[in-house]
């Protein structure tokens, strides 16, 4: 039996010799679709779902101060000490929560799961899962306690709610890894990978997908996350993403999306600075 990498080389080398980048591009796309079918006939994918429940994460100081735009000025004791306050605060009256479910692929241009109605359009998300046997679809949350919160020190101390935004925007990437890293743990135990996650509004991956990848896992009722009519989070601090499950022999892809996909690329502050998100922290 042929693996992945086979078919796909199969389908590239007939797209090209039958004339254009453009098909041999589509090839790709299908030719990864039915290479993985090869592996998924060995995996359920609701094997390594994660119910929702709380998760256990911890606020990276280091995060936290990028988020306030912090590049290594001078701080002095009683504004670090104001700083540690208020992130422990964060920490200890907010309970991230977070869910996952894995899905089999069944299409590709755009990349469809089975059983839900999302498709994820664009290249780049394509290229991220290429190869996949299933898809993992995640969200997490701080809930609306969060945003209650907020605004409550927004209107007694505008100091300090800009420091809890940014500790909160940390707390659900912290929390946004664990729930990646417990479908990972699911995943090696079954003998597959798990890629990186890409999210909504990254590369050519439209934020307009949000209502359903929320309706795929029924996450108004299952963690209190809903969408604007803008196609952003309610509550705010929350995250979406996808990331691929992959045969083990597969190469996974990246842990984060490159730069080169990034919508904030051109006015980039750590770009600028010649640090990367992940160099960063």
């Amino acid at each position: 039996m042929c693996g992945s990498a086979d078919v796909a080389a199969k389908a590239r080398e007939t797209a090209a010799g039958s004339g254009g980048e453009a098909r041999a591009r589509r090839a790709d796309s299908a030719a990864g679709v039915r290479g993985a079918e090869v592996g998924a006939a060995s995996l359920s994918p609701a094997a390594l779902d994660v119910p929702a429940q709380p998760l256990v994460a911890h606020i990276d100081r280091a995060e936290a101060l990028r988020y306030l735009g912090y590049t290594g000025q001078d701080m002095d004791a009683e504004l670090a000490a104001r700083i540690e306050r208020v992130v422990a605060r964060c920490e200890r009256e907010l309970i991230p929560r977070g869910l996952a479910r894995v899905f089999a692929v069944t299409g590709a241009a755009p990349v469809r799961l089975a059983g839900t109605a999302l498709a994820l359009p664009g290249e780049d998300v394509a290229a991220h899962l290429f190869g996949a046997v299933a898809v993992a679809v995640l969200c997490c949350t701080l809930g609306p306690a969060s945003e209650q919160r907020l605004r409550a020190r927004a209107a007694t101390d505008p100091l300090d709610a800009v420091v809890y935004d940014a500790a909160c925007s940390a707390y659900v990437e912290a929390a946004a890894d664990a729930l990646e890293e417990a479908v990972r743990a699911k995943a090696t135990a079954a003998g597959f990978v798990l890629g990186g996650r890409f999210s909504p509004g990254y590369g050519d991956l439209p934020l307009e997908v949000q209502p359903a990848f929320l309706a795929a896992l029924d996450a108004p009722r299952r963690l209190g996350v809903s969408c604007a009519p803008s196609c952003m989070l309610v509550p705010s601090k929350s995250v979406t993403a996808v990331a691929g499950v992959f045969e083990a022999s597969a190469p996974a892809g990246e842990k984060r999306p490159a730069c080169q996909v990034c919508r904030q690329r051109a006015g980039c502050a750590l770009r600028a600075r010649g640090l990367t998100c992940d160099r960063a922290r």
